[in-house]
């Protein structure tokens, strides 16, 4: 696990990360997202060690970084963004270099080369250079490397850049095993939608803190976030508009009735999942020859800008 107590990072007088606390349990990926300049990176290079707090308590597996750094950074895997890589090397070399950077025993350092560069989907590029390899490529490659001496708690940083969507789809799925075999996980990235999908848990950093954390149901929560309900019709006549429009306003679930330039109708929706049923219901039954109702709940970027957040992919 990951726990952060305090944590504070200045720059001369500029104070990067403010006072956080934090918990990442067994099994959890949690995601860190903000925007540029709010500390992410910062709060990350002093988790992974890289980079000296100003203040405040770093464990990771239950090891204080500052008083038992040999035995944090042994349970610690690290994967930051734009990582070195040694372009010389042929792949299965880079990686039997860092299995034996990580003692890993002799006899079983091909079969672990092996194994990773297959989970990463790199099996045919096993004796290519590493300068030949494109930047996802390289991507997977750090992620194998950093993998190798299997960690129980694994930080990283921006992993999808440069990844086509298949390859995303296999970092997550990998992700999703490592935290099935209990492993800790924190990434920072800004594809949060990306995150959305497969994060236990996500926290928005601004300006140096920690602004809000939590899973995202609990995070919508918190934030008062809304659904929107939308109505499109198959005959959108201003008739039928006007029916659909002025029963939407006699709901006490709706709010912020609107009608767009492609006569849909949408709004604001604080009700549950049988309340909209029984509202199609209802304009089915005054024939408005409705050909889609659609109702759903902001999605993360929607809870990035609530909390002031600009910067957003």
């Amino acid at each position: 696990m990951i726990s952060l107590k305090s944590l504070r990072v200045d720059y001369e007088d500029v104070n990067a990360v403010k006072d956080i606390d934090l918990e990442i349990s067994a099994g959890q990926i949690y995601g860190l997202v903000g925007p540029n300049g709010a500390g992410k990176t910062s709060a990350i290079k002093a988790i992974a060690g890289i980079l000296e707090p100003t203040y405040g308590e770093i464990k990771i597996a239950g090891h204080d970084l500052e008083l038992e750094p040999r035995e944090a950074l042994r349970k610690l895997g690290y994967m930051p963004d734009f990582p070195p890589v040694y372009e010389n090397l042929k792949v299965w070399e880079y990686l039997d270099v860092f299995a034996a950077a990580y003692l890993i025993p002799a006899a079983q350092r091909a079969g672990k080369v092996k194994h990773w560069l297959k989970k990463v989907s790199l099996s045919e590029k096993h004796d290519s250079l590493i300068k030949d390899l494109s930047r996802g490529m390289r991507q997977r490659l750090i992620l194998a490397k950093t993998l190798l001496p299997d960690p129980q708690v694994l930080i990283l940083d921006e992993p999808a850049s440069g990844l086509d969507p298949l390859a995303r789809k296999e970092m997550r799925d990998i992700l999703k095993e490592a935290a099935a075999e209990g492993k800790t996980i924190l990434i920072s990235s800004h594809i949060l939608t990306e995150l959305s999908e497969f994060c236990n848990a996500v926290g928005i950093m601004e300006k140096g803190e920690l602004r809000v954390s939590g899973s995202i149901e609990e995070i919508r929560v918190r934030l008062g976030s809304h659904k929107r309900l939308t109505v499109r019709l198959a005959s959108p006549t201003p008739a039928n508009v006007d029916k659909v429009y002025h029963f939407l306003g006699n709901s006490k679930h709706c709010a912020s009735i609107a009608k767009t330039e492609k006569q849909e109708i949408n709004c604001l929706f604080t009700g549950s999942k049988e309340d909209a049923a029984w509202i199609l219901s209802q304009l089915t039954l005054q024939e408005t020859s409705i050909y889609d109702f659609t109702c759903v709940e902001d999605d993360v970027e929607d809870i990035f800008l609530k909390i002031g957040a600009k910067e957003v992919s």
